[in-house]
């Protein structure tokens, strides 16, 4: 109902209204005669219209309050499907990486960054490499040796490597004289493949095989080896000027060993 309904209806109970005339005169007596007057009940006037919109306002916005205070506590604490939220990231655990202060690996051995520098001759300055280093050093122990396998096609140099201790770093390279038709067919090495940068080059006359142990990774003591595989023009070929290298670290220090390789029997 609006306002001008309720006027209009105000207007016709006005003109329609007829006083009593003998209950006035009843209730004049009464007051003449001190009892107190006679008030009939008032009927509850209903609410103006602007009040009752006022009201339903009010309310929606206190539900609505609600609600959304209710919704934002919940999300606080939960994800969708009621699992509940993850925190702040706490820091990360350092792990048993590599570190310059010398820290164990997995493997066991202490984790240096960077491979280990070749000895260099003091007359030519040129670094030293294989047969001018003792097969057997610190706690080194090598052999290379030409593999059994081989043919008059295809031929395998083959370097056993023994470790007294955890290394830290190491570099192995093996030197295949490029006399013969030399072609590398691949490589391989007893320790994970993960663990190397490993490349097959062709440096000053020679097909060079070469591991570097990544930063952060260990060889564990024991006995490792590492073998290149290469064709060659047919027949038996010589290897006098093939060699192999290896610089390497433990306990903080460096050691190198190197040699040739004899034909395994």
């Amino acid at each position: 109902m609006n306002d001008e309904d309720l006027r209009q209806r105000l207007r016709s109970a006005a003109a329609g209204h007829h006083p009593d005339r003998a209950r006035m005169l009843a209730r004049i007596e009464r007051g003449m005669a001190g009892e107190a007057p006679e008030r009939p009940a008032r009927p509850p006037r209903a609410p103006m219209p602007w009040l009752r919109v006022a009201g339903a306002t009010v309310a929606v916005c206190g539900v609505l309050a609600a609600g959304a205070f209710a919704v934002a506590q919940t999300g606080a604490g939960q994800r969708e499907g009621g699992q509940q939220a993850a925190g702040p990231a706490s820091p990360e655990t350092p792990g048993t990486g590599a570190t310059d202060s010398g820290t164990p690996t997995a493997s066991g051995a202490p984790a240096v960054s960077g491979s280990p520098a070749a000895p260099k001759d003091p007359a030519s300055g040129e670094p030293v490499r294989g047969g001018a280093l003792p097969t057997e050093a610190g706690p080194l122990w090598s052999k290379g040796t030409v593999d059994p396998n081989t043919n008059r096609y295809w031929a395998q140099s083959t370097l056993t490597l023994r470790a007294s201790q955890p290394l830290s770093a190491l570099t192995v390279e093996l030197r295949i004289a490029l006399n013969g038709g030399v072609n590398s067919t691949g490589a391989w090495r007893s320790l994970p493949d993960s663990d190397f940068t490993a490349t097959a080059e062709e440096e000053g006359g020679f097909l060079v095989y070469r591991w570097t142990l990544k930063p952060g990774r260990g060889v564990p003591a024991g006995t490792h080896t590492f073998a290149g595989q290469y064709n060659h023009a047919e027949g038996d070929r010589v290897t006098g000027r093939d060699d192999y290298t290896v610089r390497a670290r433990a306990a903080g220090e460096q050691t190198s060993v190197g040699g040739d390789f004899t034909t395994a029997r």
